[in-house]
């Protein structure tokens, strides 16, 4: 597990401000997903091998635009549940699972870049793999601050558990090596 690192970890007013603490990754991610340069992003996706049950690239908008929200909201909640109480554990808690959430969100953003901007398919299969244990550990801690906050981090687990197998089976297919695919792509 981990403690409560103030330097690793975002600021307080990012927690306590629940328009922020949605707003935050949400726009981070946004912003991510368009500087790797989304149409580039698309194409490159076309052209990969990819595993079976891959869903098509529209769907990734969507889901992460819901992911980030609720992420954001559970942040803000347990936060604001933890850091209320009268028990000094759960206090504890609450400020452990903010430290993990911090490089949660890290790890999430450091993955499209990785992926898409840099072709570094072993590097962002680590990267999830990483963000997976983090983000378990983070259901565990805040769902203990706040029962339904674990169950709001449920389908990010889900959708993190389904991209890594996405990742890991892209990398394999293409022998780990996206060169190919784009120099195909910058041919075109």
């Amino acid at each position: 597990m981990t403690t409560y690192i103030p330097s690793l970890t975002l600021p307080r007013f990012v927690f306590e401000q629940p328009a922020i603490s949605i707003a935050l990754p949400m726009a981070v991610g946004a912003g991510i997903g368009y500087s790797t340069r989304p149409d580039e992003s698309q194409k490159l996706y076309r052209k990969l091998k990819q595993p079976p049950f891959n869903p098509p690239g529209w769907l990734f908008g969507p889901v992460w635009t819901a992911l980030y929200a609720t992420m954001g909201y559970t942040a803000w909640r347990a936060w604001t549940t933890g850091t209320t109480s009268f028990d000094p554990e759960t206090v504890k808690l609450a400020k452990q699972g903010a430290t993990l959430y911090t490089i949660q969100l890290a790890l999430n953003f450091a993955w499209m870049p990785l992926f898409f901007g840099f072709y570094r398919p072993i590097e962002a299969a680590v990267d999830l793999v990483a963000l997976g244990g983090v983000t378990s550990c983070l259901t565990y801690v805040w769902g203990k601050v706040d029962p339904v906050c674990g169950w709001l981090l449920a389908p990010y687990l889900g959708w993190l558990g389904f991209a890594t197998y996405l990742c890991v089976g892209c990398g394999y297919l293409n022998n780990w090596d996206f060169s190919a695919a784009t120099k195909e792509e910058k041919a075109e």
